[in-house]
């Protein structure tokens, strides 16, 4: 089940609420359980019983953590490896069997397995658990479904943001619900679900009428589907973590921010701080920090940049791609923190080129073969096969134009200050009207599009 579903807007949405709100507060946790449990068997029903095993091992050996403290490394260490194992095995068997056999020319054979969804996010959800709990950050959490809940979790639970339990510890016991919180958790529902809906598909499908044409394509097409991508991937996941934030806050739950504006970013730095800011913090806190940060000397800095960059490209999948994708960035923050730190660059020019970089990436990502990376990139710069622009990029380009516009310009917060500016002037009632006239618009023109669409999944799905 998708958050931009029709089943999930009339059906499961309400009937969750509207029980969620009636239950006594000591059975909240139960009802989100449950229903969190059938919001991911509605789309997953056989790897429900792997997510549960993952709740079980992760619960159980906390546990024992609490009840063996001198044996609390040797738990911990194989509480992690199991979980990474199990994540490994169903991630990626299939990349590297594929890859044992071409290096030793075998012909072993591969089991096809479907990945289930989610299991990135919440096995690090269960691992932030454990190490924390390591640490001494929190008391262990005795009532197994409170611990389940929190696993379970369906607003983040198939793509995020990753919620930390230190987070979350005091909001399973202690949440409040209140009108005004539910009203925000809806206007922000409503905005994550018109982003998916009405920017994100819509740029996916100029992208996809570019992805199709492989390498045959004109200067002007690549650049075209270059930027739909790029348009793309942000309105969808922005948009579900928009989605996920709002039903948090419905429920009586506060999740941290997951985007705050990456295309205005001033540096490849800058861009991480701003995107997808909950695996950042993870990556931050449970691999670099513990290789030693940059508090150590350059060499060893050199290595826990790669290290996690190239942990960070295999967390998004089994794929050459992806391990391209990461080692790009690493090398780009080497090089910003080594080289290009030390230049006077006007912030304009900064941020150009920091997009330029950022949109040269989602071609490596969005790109399943290096051949393919290589002949989109060379025509983005000339290089094409087809010159820099044929018939069907001419219009591709008159038909899209509109949406890449619309779509740059709200991927910017060119509106953020004038808003902020029109809540705090006389004029607040009236822009509170307009806004809710507006969203109301946003609502109805989303659910039209879905009542057409017969199927719109979210990018972050696979990963």
């Amino acid at each position: 089940m998708i958050f931009s579903s029709v089943t999930f807007l009339f059906l499961f949405l309400p009937f969750t609420l509207l029980l969620y709100y009636i239950v006594p507060k000591k059975l909240k946790n139960a009802v989100l359980l449950v229903t969190s449990l059938v919001f991911y068997a509605w789309g997953e029903p056989v790897y429900v019983v792997l997510m549960l095993y993952s709740i079980l091992l992760n619960y159980s050996m906390g546990l024992l953590m609490d009840r063996f403290p001198r044996a609390k490394k040797e738990i911990l260490g194989f509480t992690v490896a199991i979980n990474l194992l199990m994540l490994g095995f169903f991630k990626y068997y299939g990349f590297l069997m594929e890859n044992i056999n071409a290096v030793f020319h075998l012909n072993l054979p591969i089991r096809s397995l479907a990945l289930p969804i989610g299991i990135s996010f919440y096995t690090f959800q269960a691992l932030s658990y454990d190490i924390d709990l390591y640490r001494g950050k929190f008391p262990v959490q005795k009532n197994i479904v409170k611990f389940a809940a929190y696993i379970t979790m369906f607003p983040q639970l198939i793509a995020g943001p990753i919620v930390r339990y230190e987070d979350v510890e005091k909001q399973m016991d202690q949440r409040k619900l209140s009108m005004p919180r539910f009203g925000r958790g809806a206007v922000r529902f409503i905005i994550g679900l018109a982003k998916k809906v009405l920017l994100a598909n819509l740029t996916g499908a100029i992208f996809d009428q570019v992805h199709l044409a492989g390498a045959d394509i004109s200067t002007l097409s690549a650049w075209t589907g270059a930027l739909a991508y790029t348009f793309q991937i942000y309105f969808d996941f922005s948009g579900y973590s928009d989605m996920a934030i709002g039903l948090g806050d419905m429920l009586g739950f506060r999740f941290m921010e997951n985007f705050n504006y990456p295309y205005a970013a001033e540096s490849v730095t800058d861009f991480w701080r701003r995107w997808h800011i909950s695996l950042g913090t993870w990556f931050r806190e449970y691999v670099y920090i513990p290789l030693g940060g940059n508090r150590v000397k350059v060499l060893k800095h050199i290595r826990n940049i790669l290290i996690v960059w190239m942990l960070t490209g295999l967390w998004h999948g089994a794929s050459w791609n992806f391990v391209i994708w990461g080692l790009y960035y690493g090398l780009l923050l080497l090089l910003e923190k080594y080289v290009f730190l030390k230049w006077k660059i006007p912030t304009a020019v900064r941020r150009v080129f920091t997009l330029l970089f950022v949109i040269i990436g989602w071609v490596i990502f969005s790109s399943d073969t290096l051949p393919l990376i290589l002949t989109t990139i060379s025509a983005m710069f000339g290089f094409a096969k087809k010159g820099f622009a044929d018939g069907t990029a001419r219009y591709l380009l008159r038909s899209s134009w509109p949406i890449l516009l619309f779509a740059a310009f709200f991927s910017l917060p060119i509106l953020k200050k004038p808003l902020e500016k029109m809540k705090q002037g006389r004029a607040g009632v009236l822009y509170m009207c307009a806004g809710y006239i507006l969203l109301l618009l946003l609502l109805s023109v989303s659910i039209a599009f879905l009542v057409t669409e017969n199927y719109n999944p979210f990018l972050y799905f696979r990963f």
